[in-house]
């Protein structure tokens, strides 16, 4: 058995899908996921992180995780953003793999099933939207964020903003909460030490519904946000253990 096979014959994935106001996409994105639950090698749970919406997006959830032991949903109290979300399922999920895909269809969850091959190898697979069905307006604000975060950290993660996203338990739980946390993950990951690979996924015009992002919050909060990045890199720190005796070891 080769070790990828052998790895995941072990492991169980989690995959987190943040939802704020998607009540126009829920049903066809639950068409699409039960084809991946369908050929996914993993036991694999989908786990809702309602994000406080305001249409009828809690309610569908309500029955799509109501008769489907695979789905479950968390409520966030009121709308908190996509980092809190994201943290929030990281913090109640139970996988030993995390994923990360958005609600809005605009990637499919079948392209996980090209990230599996590269685990234990790499401790984060992420997407890089090679062919992008969006707006001009959308397509110039990430290019200029991605720009100017790769110019500020170097961190060589191309496509940051792609929704389509594996990591391991281990480095997610150590993911720090903070405004942008989202915009930063594979950085994140590469400051535990952590290894990450890029691969190119498949990008779809969106199914329903508007984008939540404005010109504002696609280019003038990355920036602010990666100043902060940069404090948090220049204070983090990591420790490995040399030698332990834990109570649990000893034999009785």
């Amino acid at each position: 058995m080769s070790d990828t096979s052998s790895y995941l014959a072990r492991q169980q994935l989690t995959v987190l899908v943040p939802v704020y106001n998607e009540e126009e996409s829920l049903g066809q994105f639950v068409v699409e996921m039960n084809v991946f639950l369908a050929q996914t090698p993993l036991p694999t749970t989908v786990l809702f992180v309602n994000d406080g919406s305001t249409d009828g997006s809690l309610a569908l959830l309500r029955g799509i995780c109501g008769s489907d032991v695979r789905y479950e949903y968390i409520s966030l109290a009121r709308n908190q953003g996509l980092s809190t979300a994201i943290k929030a399922g990281i913090d109640h999920c139970r996988g030993t793999l995390v994923g990360y895909i958005d609600s809005d269809i605009q990637t499919t969850p079948l392209d996980f099933l090209h990230f599996l091959a590269f685990f234990p190898e790499y401790d984060m697979v992420n997407g890089i939207r090679a062919r992008r069905q969006d707006t001009l307006v959308k397509k110039l604000s990430s290019r200029l964020a991605n720009t100017v975060r790769r110019t500020l950290i170097n961190d060589g993660i191309q496509d940051t903003g792609c929704p389509l996203k594996i990591l391991k338990i281990e480095y997610a739980r150590r993911l720090p909460l903070f405004h942008g946390m989202h915009r930063f993950l594979g950085a994140l990951v590469q400051l535990q030490g952590g290894r990450v690979k890029q691969l190119p996924v498949q990008h779809f015009p969106r199914f329903a519904g508007t984008a939540k992002y404005t010109l504002w919050n696609r280019a003038w909060k990355p920036l602010v946000d990666t100043f902060g990045f940069r404090w948090i890199r220049s204070r983090w720190k990591n420790y490995e253990i040399g030698e332990a005796l834990r109570a649990e070891s000893r034999s009785s």
